[in-house]
């Protein structure tokens, strides 16, 4: 389909958030362009990743993270439940290795109590025995409402929800420019077939992930704080015989600093479980998992899957978070913005969408509408 004439409201970007957002417009009663490059939804971040519903355990407790993570959990579970979207609340352990970690396991516990998780609770070595015996660990938080989801289902019913009710979205076509009008924003798109064509629209939804600080910059907002920092995770997938031998999901204690939470064992719906992922900073978006870091993966989680040997890894995928922090640098939040105050009335920049963003996409879409219900 070729984009084309005037809109109420155009959103970038197909991936989990934006057809979230974009349903949740429509849903609303509102006209709503959905423009994305690439020849179906969630060809980016939203289909390499755990996809893992998690918790809300490791954001501070102001951040939209930590309120959208808690929010979509509940949202997303419910979702789920009333779609038929496959899922499991499996629940997670993240285990301290060796008593050195249990300080800082205990301090992760009182965080996400803090953040209001619900049933978080502290496991010695012989409760995580009886929950899953092969996992070796001094102790361990055991989180129940931590699960797994087929992501690419919840992305086809929100792409199904979108169409019908009334919403146009349009495949392969990338936007070229954008520029500031009187009456919005008129947005520059290169189709399919390689013609240029132009929309207008009142409100213009900026989720385009990876290419978000890109698009930003298109409507003039080049800003540094805006720059996004692609940072590579790549996953290896253990033997089936071992798979067999973990039932939920297992990470460690996380790093004080770092780009995302360690290398971790995530079960997946077809029985299966991945490693991964693994952070590096990349200039280039290229998904090649690189095979050499086997070693380094099985030397990351050997100490708390014992049961593991080198030759059972081997190479999965791989997925690319658009990080606003670079290398060493704090926690940033997300940024979910309307930007009246900087001279751009109508443009909501939605930017740094990374982890937890698949379990808080419903959250982020109610966020989104009630800033345009603000604004109209």
């Amino acid at each position: 389909m070729t984009v084309t004439g005037s809109a109420d409201i155009a959103v970038i970007g197909a991936g989990v958030v934006g057809l979230a957002v974009s349903s949740k417009l429509v849903s609303s009663g509102r006209e709503v362009f959905l423009i994305e490059r690439h020849d179906s939804f969630g060809r980016e971040t939203s289909s390499r990743n755990s996809e893992v519903i998690h918790a809300g355990i490791y954001y501070p407790a102001d951040s939209l993270k930590r309120k959208t993570c808690v929010e979509g959990n509940r949202l997303l579970y419910e979702y789920c439940a009333q779609n038929r979207i496959p899922h499991r609340k499996t629940g997670k352990l993240i285990v301290a290795a060796s008593e050195d970690e249990v300080p800082d396991l205990k301090a992760l516990l009182e965080k996400g109590i803090g953040n209001g998780v619900a049933g978080l609770e502290m496991l010695s070595k012989k409760d995580i025995g009886g929950m899953e015996p092969e996992i070796r660990a001094a102790a361990a938080i055991f989180s129940p409402d931590t699960g797994i989801i087929d992501t690419h289902s919840l992305m086809k019913d929100l792409e199904r929800k979108f169409k019908g009710g009334g919403g146009t979205l349009s495949y392969n076509t990338d936007v070229r420019s954008i520029e500031k009008t009187k009456g919005g924003y008129k947005v520059t798109v290169n189709d399919a077939d390689g013609s240029l064509t132009v929309l207008q629209a009142r409100v213009l939804v900026n989720c385009a992930g990876l290419d978000s600080g890109r698009i930003a910059a298109m409507t003039g907002l080049d800003i540094p704080e805006y720059r996004i920092r692609p940072c590579k995770g790549d996953y290896f997938r253990l033997n089936p015989s071992k798979a067999k031998l973990i039932g939920r999901l297992v990470y460690p204690v996380p790093k004080k600093k770092g780009a995302g939470l360690g290398i971790h064992a995530t079960p997946d719906l077809g029985g299966g479980v991945r490693l991964g992922p693994d952070e590096e900073y990349v200039y280039n978006i290229d998904y090649k998992v690189d095979v050499s870091k086997s070693n380094d993966f099985y030397e990351s989680v050997k100490t708390f899957l014992p049961f593991i040997t080198p030759d059972d890894l081997s190479p999965d995928t791989s997925g690319i978070r658009p990080k606003l922090q670079g290398p060493g640098e704090d926690f940033r939040d997300f940024v979910i913005r309307e930007e009246s105050d900087r001279g751009y009335p109508g443009l909501v920049d939605l930017i740094g969408i990374e982890s937890p963003g698949l379990t808080a996409c419903l959250s982020i879409a109610c966020i989104v509408k009630k800033i345009l219900d603000t604004i109209d």
